[in-house]
Order: structure tokens, then sequence, then C-alpha cells
């Protein structure tokens, strides 16, 4: 059993920048960020994964986040700059279950960005 607890969101203005934070609770393999906002479906942010150790973005945020880990304290972060309003969203840690599983089956509670235009 993995346990999630994501932190770090805020209200920002356009162009400036945030640091999520996610500490886990439980060997953990893949991890990623997810966002959603109201009235859309939850959309993929970043991720390592355990089996590459490679990290993937979506086309939206490439060169503005930056997914990284700290294994001594089991946590991930998401380093966000120059926010733009569409980022606005209730952003979500996940984790796989196993080391090769493709999908992600443990998330927290969200942590809540709203960036002001």
């Amino acid at each position: 059993q993995v346990q999630l607890a994501e932190s770090g969101g805020g209200l920002v203005q356009t162009g400036g920048s945030l640091r999520l934070s996610c500490v886990a609770s439980g060997r953990t393999f893949s991890m990623a960020w997810f966002r959603q906002s109201p009235g859309k479906e939850r959309e993929f942010v970043a991720d390592w994964r355990w089996s590459s150790g490679r990290t993937e973005y979506a086309e939206s945020v490439k060169s503005r986040f930056t997914f990284s880990r700290e294994i001594s304290k089991n946590t991930v972060y998401l380093g966000m700059n120059n926010l733009q309003p569409e980022d606005t969203a209730v952003y979500y840690c996940e984790a796989a279950k196993g080391a090769w599983d493709s999908n992600y089956y443990y998330w927290g509670q969200g942590t809540q960005v709203t960036v002001s235009s």
C-alpha cells in the first residue's frame, strides 16, 4: 500500500513559478503527475518510469515543467515555470503498483494550482 501527499499549490500570476511536492509512504516505482480542471478529463503532465529511468512530459508543459526525484526522502517534485492560465487545475501525484506496471494505481488528494491572468 502506498500513500501519497501533495503540497505546494497556490495562486500565482501568469508567468510565475511553483514547485509541487509529493511525499510517498511505502515502496514506489514509476511516479507521475496528472492534472484535472473542472469539466475536463484527467490529463497527463509528466512521469518518471522505473523500467527505463526516463522522464516524459506532455507537449503542453515541455520546457516549462521539470519532474525531479529525491530518493532519500521518497519525494517527487514538479517544478513549474512560466505558468499560464490554462495550467490552472488540481494536480495529482500518482504511483504505479508494481515495477513493470504501465498504469498508475495510487494517487493523492491533489493540490490546487490557480494561475491568474
